[in-house]
């Protein structure tokens, strides 16, 4: 099967305190499965890991978080519910799952579809994934922050993990 390379994908990640979604470059997809050779089980162990293969990634999710964390709280998220109805998916910011509304945007692909990363249980879903599917090993173009450069980097997951579609 041939695969779509598109700019833009939606990933998630799950993790015992809670559901993060965000747009990223497409490249990110593999990023984030390589960084999961490092086991890791918080959101921000998997972004520091992260960096070994993409070199912005991390900042950008944790300052996208802070903004969001600065215009929601669990019982007013009037600001996100307005971006997520008035924002093309494409340009939706960083947010928290923290009810149905931003639960279904979570999982609302973009261009090169959605990845749902579930540190708890140590498994990667490719809901829609046109970009390149997932393997348990193999290499991570390095992202440099502005582009995808020439080196490769090797990654290898535990056999702990589960890769779905």
């Amino acid at each position: 099967m041939d695969t779509v390379k598109l700019d833009d994908i939606r990933l998630t990640v799950v993790d015992a305190e809670g559901t993060v979604s965000f747009i990223a470059h497409a490249s990110a997809v593999v990023a984030l499965a390589a960084a999961c050779a490092s086991d890791p089980t918080t959101l921000r162990e998997l972004l520091d890991a992260s960096t070994r293969f993409d070199k912005s990634l991390r900042d950008k999710v944790l300052n996208g978080l802070a903004v969001f964390d600065e215009h929601n709280l669990p019982d007013d998220l009037s600001a996100i519910h307005h971006q997520l109805e008035t924002l093309a998916p494409r340009n939706t910011p960083v947010f928290r799952v923290l009810d149905p509304i931003t639960r279904e945007a979570s999982l609302r692909p973009v261009r090169s579809g959605v990845v749902l990363y579930n540190l708890p249980a140590k498994r990667i879903v490719q809901i829609e994934n046109t970009y390149e599917p997932l393997a348990p090993s193999g290499e991570v173009n390095y992202h440099n922050g502005k582009f995808l450069s020439i080196r490769l980097v090797p990654y290898k997951l535990s056999p702990d993990w589960t890769i779905v579609p």
